[in-house]
């Protein structure tokens, strides 16, 4: 990416033949990855591009190609400052003039592009704010919260991991609606069910259940990796230092008829891990024939800077985990994108995937099939049904807002809200932080992410120089015409004194 910020230069669009030093505007619909490189490449001053104001109105073609760029534009440093801004009457204006400005260029006669940049009004696009610089004393929160079993205190602890925050090619325009909103929208919902069967002694089950909503998600799961230390190299004693059943981790969860049980190591036969799979296995088949199953085995590669799912760095710690997601693979470009908006979300496919998870769960937690439940058996009916308005709601109020890391600290009204609504249902709820290493971080925030842009209706820089022109050759012609009439002056002079003396 790019760490600039400040610019003050004349708006061009990717029309003009000369881009250098210019602020190069293009809306989202034109956008187009060889454009992006034109500009990048004749140095442009500044690159703004221009997102509609709902992203559902956009084609999908447009969107999907956008997604497949947004990788290779965080991938790619360039000291050219690059803005998003959303669409709105004046700024279509700007965009418009511009346009027309620098579409003129082409015109065959020299002439005629001579005249039309001297005449024609420009705009300077200038930003006030001072160069981004590197944040020193970040810090990334995360929120857990527990439900103790019944039967005593070595129980067996299942856990249960969602990451909150979002992750795109602008911060301020990354609301992560299915990565990883759906996750967490999923973790809250498990919470209220469980809770109300963890209210009461006829169905309090004998495990533990360990709810974490983890930070840094996106930057290689540092809230997670944190959290794994401070439980089990920093403590003596803590849930994950005892008896851990498997660890559910929830990702992209919010469409899509398919579901896939991401492992790094397949489950063995006997264990409670294995048996989760085949309640999945056996709920999908039995209940939603139409939702495709199948379990995703990837190794885990150290090599690689970041980690492929949440779950290998439980697997790396050895603890038994696996993510389950609507998405077959870790590199699809929807867990990453400024496009992954609330219009994406299928509900009813969130509430089915919601209930799919809490059945399986339920099931293994109580050894129903052991004790002969039929595979058809509906848990979460009548007054303990999964309710869809509460999930539409939870999605609602994550997806309104930008939940990228750099943007929440322990003190954001998110993460409050975030505190709150756990405490509602867990016990034992409170934050984790994780702090940077100042002297070998592992990432690096800035600041200035956000930046009022202000444009100013100009004359470009040749109206000054023709200007200059016109005036200087207006006063050549004053001054001959001076000349030439004092000559005249002189010569009617001399024939009115000969005249006389004649």
């Amino acid at each position: 990416g790019t760490r600039s910020a400040v610019l003050n230069t004349e708006a061009r669009t990717v029309e003009a033949d000369v881009l250098s030093r210019r602020c190069v505007m293009m809306r989202l619909a034109d956008f187009s990855y060889e454009q992006y490189q034109k500009a990048l490449r004749q140095s442009a001053g500044a690159v703004v591009i221009i997102l509609p104001r709902s992203i559902s109105s956009v084609p999908q073609d447009v969107v999907r190609q956008f997604m497949e760029i947004e990788p290779e534009m965080l991938a790619m440093e360039t000291i050219v400052p690059v803005y998003f801004a959303v669409e709105d009457e004046e700024l279509l204006s700007i965009y418009e003039q511009t346009r027309a400005a620098s579409a003129s260029q082409g015109s065959a006669s020299a002439a005629e592009v001579l005249l039309h940049t001297a005449t024609a009004n420009g705009f300077q696009m200038v930003t006030s704010g001072a160069q981004s610089k590197a944040i020193n004393d970040w810090l990334i929160p995360s929120v857990e919260g527990r439900l103790t079993g019944l039967g005593g205190e070595d129980l067996p602890t299942v856990v249960i991991v969602a990451h909150y925050d979002s992750f795109g090619v602008a911060p301020w325009l990354s609301h992560g609606a299915d990565s990883n909103g759906s996750g967490i929208s999923v973790l809250l919902e498990l919470a209220r069910l469980f809770s109300r069967l963890y209210t009461y002694r006829r169905t309090h089950a004998a495990y533990n259940l360990l709810f974490f909503a983890s930070g840094g998600g996106k930057f290689n799961y540092q809230g997670t990796k944190r959290w794994l230390e401070d439980n089990l190299d920093h403590t003596d004693s803590s849930l994950l230092q005892d008896n851990v059943a498997f660890v559910l981790c929830l990702d992209t969860l919010g469409r899509g008829n398919s579901l896939h049980l991401h492992v790094s190591k397949p489950p063995k036969e006997g264990t409670l891990q294995h048996a989760f799979l085949r309640e999945l296995e056996m709920v999908v088949a039995s209940q939603f024939p139409e939702v495709k199953f199948s379990m995703v085995h990837k190794k885990i590669n150290l090599a690689e800077d970041m980690l492929a799912w949440e779950h290998e760095r439980f697997a790396i710690r050895r603890l038994p985990a696996f993510t389950i997601s609507h998405l077959e693979s870790h590199r699809d470009s929807l867990r990453n994108s400024i496009m992954d908006r609330r219009a994406r979300i299928d509900t009813k496919a969130l509430t089915r995937n919601t209930r799919i998870i809490a059945e399986a769960l339920t099931r293994v937690i109580y050894n129903l099939t052991d004790k002969g439940a039929p595979a058809d058996l509906q848990i979460f009916t009548d007054q303990m049904q999964i309710q869809q308005e509460q999930i539409e709601s939870v999605m609602d109020w994550l997806s309104s807002q930008p939940r990228a890391a750099q943007l929440i600290d322990k003190d954001s009204t998110f993460l409050n809200t975030l505190e709150y609504y756990m405490g509602r249902y867990l016990k034992d709820v409170k934050q984790h932080h994780v702090k940077a290493d100042k002297r070998d971080p592992e990432f690096v925030f800035y600041d200035q992410l956000k930046q009022v842009m202000n444009a100013y209706r100009v004359k470009p820089a040749i109206f000054d120089l023709l200007l200059a022109v016109c005036i200087a050759a207006y006063l050549g012609v004053a001054y001959v015409a001076v000349q030439h009439f004092g000559l005249l002056y002189k010569m009617i002079q001399r024939l009115s004194l000969k005249t006389k003396q004649q």
